[in-house]
């Protein structure tokens, strides 16, 4: 019995631990995320700030070399000039900051190649709503489910124009006993008689719930 009891409570002391990880794994991320953001940030400042094209290609590399000589090789050119892409996609601190603290860095290094911000936002938002990883980001990319979402939007909305044409069609108006300057309410009217009487004569196991449903 206390042999139970005592895997039931490391058991759920295992739960807190893994939690509180998962918790610090998060927030460490979060913060790692944002310096890189205000590192990008304030490099695109200082070169904007000196109009100089080839002071900004010689700036990059040589303040890179002393951030790796000093932090370490994440600070390599390569990644530095992502962390000035990353600032200048995600410009809006404000937009960025909630984001951060669901999406890893992993995830902005593959949004950032996207060409559009319409793209990027749509992959984000799915991401922090089916809760992605980077693998399954990825996949979703090249797969392009965003432009699938795309044309099925225009897809709907051609087959909704589609129908509202068919209802100022004069066969179908004369159809429900319409006229010329016929309004919506009178359409939707008809349309209802129609089915009501339908529905009716099909006789006993079907009922006729409120015009509107």
């Amino acid at each position: 019995m206390s042999q139970e009891i005592e895997k039931i409570l490391f058991t759920d002391l295992s739960q807190i631990i893994e939690q509180g990880k998962s918790q610090l794994t998060k927030q460490v991320n979060s913060v790692l995320t944002l310096t890189y953001w205000h590192i990008g940030k304030k490099i695109n400042e200082h070169i904007l700030e000196n109009k100089r094209a080839e002071y900004g290609k010689q700036i990059i590399g040589t303040v890179a070399n002393q951030l790796v000589e000093k932090y370490g090789s994440q600070f390599e050119e390569k990644n530095v000039r992502r962390m000035m892409r990353f600032a200048e996609v995600f410009s809006d601190f404000t937009i960025v900051a909630p984001v951060v603290r669901q999406l890893s860095w992993s995830h902005f290094l593959i949004l950032l190649p996207l060409k559009s911000e319409e793209s990027r936002a749509y992959y984000a938002q799915k991401a922090i709503e089916e809760t992605w990883s980077k693998r399954e980001l990825q996949h979703q990319i090249e797969r392009k489910a965003y432009e699938r979402q795309e044309i099925a939007s225009l897809q709907i909305a051609d087959e909704f124009e589609e129908i509202k044409n068919t209802f100022k069609d004069p066969y179908f108006l004369d159809f429900l006993g319409l006229k010329d300057g016929y309004l919506e309410n009178d359409i939707e009217s008809a349309i209802l008689k129609e089915l009501e009487i339908f529905i009716l004569e099909l006789g006993k196991g079907f009922t006729f719930v409120e015009r509107q449903k």
